[in-house]
């Protein structure tokens, strides 16, 4: 390895570990956001969020209240839905499937997935129905 490429990998590392330190609650608006601004709803927002890891109503809204953690809120997940391996697609430039580190892709099947639902997609399809 180069002495650049360590330096990327370092500074890439680095950026994850602030990503996965990340309140869920200060990332929420913004998905509640994008899809409003495409009239959609917070509720089908939510049910992408509970479809995706197996909070509950109370649940998801308990993990917002208490600022917890992208890391903390995808480990906490009740249970992550066996049909997330279907999300397939490009997100920020990279292709969701090929993401090897586990949290950054549970990370960015949540963002393709709001993404669909901001670019209009019906919910049957988003939710691999």
């Amino acid at each position: 390895m180069t002495q650049a490429t360590a330096k990327a990998t370092a500074r890439a590392a680095a950026n994850w570990r602030r990503l996965y330190a990340t309140p869920f609650a200060s990332l929420y608006p913004a998905y509640v956001a994008k899809a409003e601004k495409k009239r959609r709803s917070r509720a089908e927002v939510d049910e992408i969020i509970r479809w995706l890891t197996g909070y509950d109503h109370a649940g998801l809204a308990a993990e917002i209240a208490k600022e917890t953690s992208l890391e903390d809120f995808f480990a906490r997940a009740p249970k992550l839905n066996a049909s997330r391996s279907l999300v397939t697609g490009v997100v920020c430039g990279v292709r969701v499937e090929e993401i090897e580190e586990p949290l950054m892709r549970e990370i960015r099947i949540l963002d393709k997935l709001i993404d669909e639902l901001a670019k209009g997609k019906a919910m049957d399809k988003i939710l691999r129905g």
